[in-house]
């Protein structure tokens, strides 16, 4: 009853194509963005913020740039990890190595060179698809975790093969306590969130959704295949790149090439097939899903093994885990092809017209 959009008049095009065009879709979301900035810093302890708001945010963010590239342009790709490495590495090393480099300027140039990457391995896009596409982006994958394993000039020749960085700032201002290291990559995520949001609701995003269902049709309208593939291999990687940044940078401050193995890439996949493809609401479900059910599994099961008088290790609890995963993306392709983002669009679909039945 409260959803409903009566006396909510438009009188222009501009006024009827914002992105929330409903009045209590704008409020929500002011609510929502009030209680990131201020209830979440302000209220949740350092456990909260460092096990599920900063990975929440940092790969909402990941899952935002596989998105637009398997959700959006219907391009399959397995190495999604690569590109957030590349964009680590990239970040780390531009920061570490060139005095006076800003945070942000290192964070941007990582997704720069994530960037190159993809289109180079974006390539391949433009005469196979499918199998043979996820194929060819899983190279990437490989040939990453083999360069930053075994050529010592990307880790600034450590002798362990990690890096760390460290003292991090943001013009003079300290990113060291968990809020402020939440604050600063939720200022990423918003930022480039809105932007993705504008860039699928214009002609860019259009031309990725039509080579997404019949690239033929698309060219036969006079859409490029070429330009409408590497786009979305750009754009996608470059965020995907930042994230990788961010997640390297902020979230766990020295890392080695086994943070950004194929299991990150799957596991970006599946934040997107569950989800929801292409749909920008969806990154947010799929990666709120894949950060809190393991921890939720962690909690429930050995405690359900104590109730009914099973003693269940933490070995047991990861291989559930996995197979909970496989199960749910399993039930998700058959039963809901669009994911949570679905239910969400269906509730509220209902919502605007209950009591009535439609």
């Amino acid at each position: 009853m409260f959803y409903r959009e009566n006396g909510q008049f438009k009188t222009s095009y501009r006024a009827d194509s914002q992105i929330f065009p409903i009045t209590q879709d704008r409020l929500g979301i002011l609510a929502l963005f009030v209680i990131a900035v201020v209830g979440i810093p302000l209220l949740a302890d350092e456990y909260l913020l460092r096990a599920i708001f900063i990975p929440f945010v940092i790969l909402s963010l990941a899952a935002l740039g596989v998105n637009i590239l398997v959700g959006y342009c219907g391009q399959i790709s397995l190495g999604s990890g690569a590109f957030m490495a590349v964009g680590a590495y990239a970040a780390y090393n531009c920061y570490v190595r060139i005095d006076g480099m800003p945070l942000i300027a290192a964070l941007l140039l990582g997704g720069f060179f994530a960037t190159l990457l993809g289109l180079f391995f974006g390539i391949p896009s433009l005469r196979v698809k499918g199998l043979y596409l996820a194929v060819t982006t899983l190279a990437a994958q490989f040939f990453c975790d083999w360069a930053f394993l075994r050529v010592s000039w990307f880790t600034n020749n450590s002798s362990s093969g990690s890096v760390a960085v460290s003292d991090l700032s943001l013009m003079g201002w300290p990113i060291t306590s968990p809020a402020s290291k939440y604050l600063f990559c939720l200022g990423f995520l918003i930022v480039f969130g809105l932007m993705a949001k504008n860039l699928v609701r214009g002609a860019v995003g259009r031309e990725w959704m039509a080579i997404r269902d019949m690239d033929v049709a698309a060219a036969v309208i006079g859409i490029r295949p070429m330009y409408a593939k590497l786009s979305a291999f750009a754009v996608s990687s470059f965020i995907v790149g930042v994230a990788g940044g961010l997640w390297g940078f902020v979230h766990l401050g020295s890392w080695e090439p086994a943070a950004f193995s194929i299991d990150r890439s799957f596991q970006l996949l599946f934040m997107v097939i569950i989800g929801g493809m292409g749909s920008i609401m969806g990154s947010f479900f799929g990666a709120a899903f894949i950060v809190i059910l393991p921890i939720f599994l962690n909690q429930f099961l050995p405690a359900l093994g104590n109730l009914v008088g099973i003693a269940i290790s933490t070995a047991a609890v990861a291989h559930a885990e996995i197979m909970i995963f496989g199960a749910l993306i399993v039930w998700f392709l058959i039963v809901e092809p669009h994911g949570l983002a679905k239910l969400w669009s269906v509730g509220k679909q209902k919502m605007r017209l209950w009591p009535f039945p439609h």
